[in-house]
C-alpha cells in the first residue's frame, strides 16, 4: 500500500527528519513508540520499536538509505499463532521548487495462516496511510523557526495527536511507480 503526500520543505529537511527513526512514532500508526537512544541515522542502523498491540519491543532497521532520495525501515520478524509478519516502512522522496513529493509505503510480508488475512491487513492499510500521510504533512508543513530542528524524541503513544487538523486540505495525489518487496506482498499493486 502506498499514498504520496506533498511537503513545504526541501528534500534535504524531509529525509533527514525521516532518517531519524525516533520520529516515526509522531506520526505512523504502524509504530507506537521508539526508544530514545541516539543512533546515527545509516544503512543498517538499528532502533528498538513497538509495533501497535506488542508489548515487547522489536528492532527496527534501516535497510535501504539514500541520502534526499530513498529510506526503506524493515521491522523484525513478529511471531503470532497464526503466523509471522514482518513490516516495511519506504519513503522515497522527489524534490520539487517548493517543497518535495513523498511516497509512503507499507509493505507486510505475511506467512503461514497469516496469508488468509491479506485482505484484511491491506484493508487496514489502506485506512490508515493516507491519515498517517495528513499527520506527516500536518507535522512538517507548518513553519518551524530556524533555530528549531525537526527531529523530535518519541514520544509515548498516549500523547500523539489523534489525527490530521480539522479543516485540513487532502494530501497531495500523485500516483508514483512502486517497486514489489521480495519475498512479501506488495499491496500497493
Amino acid at each position: 500500500m502506498s499514498t504520496s503526500v506533498f511537503v513545504p520543505r526541501p528534500d534535504t529537511e524531509v529525509f533527514d527528519f525521516l532518517a531519524d527513526a525516533r520520529n516515526l512514532a509522531l506520526w505512523s500508526s504502524g509504530v507506537s513508540a521508539v526508544d530514545s537512544d541516539d543512533v546515527v541515522p545509516g544503512r543498517d542502523a538499528a532502533y528498538r520499536y513497538r509495533y501497535p498491540g506488542r508489548r515487547r519491543p522489536h528492532r527496527l532497521v534501516c535497510a535501504d538509505f539514500q541520502p534526499s532520495r530513498r529510506i526503506v525501515f524493515r521491522g523484525q520478524r513478529m511471531w503470532s499463532p497464526l503466523g509471522t509478519q514482518v513490516p516495511v516502512y519506504g519513503f522515497d522522496l522527489i524534490p520539487h521548487a517548493d517543497g518535495t513529493m513523498v511516497r509512503l509505503s507499507v509493505t507486510s510480508c505475511l506467512s503461514a495462516a497469516l496469508l488468509l488475512l491479506a485482505p484484511v491487513v491491506a484493508m487496514a492499510w489502506r485506512r490508515d496511510l493516507p491519515v498517517d500521510a495528513g499527520k506527516f504533512r500536518d507535522l512538517l508543513g507548518g513553519a518551524v523557526p530556524a533555530a528549531a530542528t525537526l527531529k523530535s524524541p518519541a514520544l509515548p503513544a498516549a500523547s500523539l495527536p489523534a489525527g490530521p487538523s480539522a479543516g485540513a486540505p487532502a494530501p497531495a495525489a500523485g500516483a508514483l511507480p512502486v517497486s514489489s518487496a521480495p519475498g512479501g506482498f506488495d499491496y500497493a499493486h
